[in-house]
């Protein structure tokens, strides 16, 4: 984790298909999606979770809320988030 990543914002993004995926979800699941919506919103502050599981890379992360996957990638660099999976369990 990095020594910085406290001060200051992250900004995080959705990549389009994790986007509509959240999307088609709305319909029969609002209230996951609004859980998954406020985690997204506190990677802002802290995008290197502790409960968060690596894909592959240390910056590439993947997050369970509730039956929701978040599949998403840390630029440090940039300080940038960007989640490009959404998946759920049935």
């Amino acid at each position: 984790m990095p020594a910085d990543e406290s001060h200051g914002e992250w900004q995080v993004t959705w990549g389009l298909r994790a986007l509509n995926a959240a999307a088609g979800y709305l319909s029969d699941d609002r209230e996951g999606v609004a859980g998954v919506m406020a985690v997204s919103r506190e990677l802002e502050t802290q995008p290197l979770r502790p409960d968060a599981f690596p894909l592959g890379s240390p910056t590439r992360l993947r997050l369970h809320v509730g039956r929701y996957r978040v599949a998403y990638h840390v630029d440090e660099q940039e300080r940038l988030v960007t989640i490009v999976r959404l998946g759920r369990l049935v």
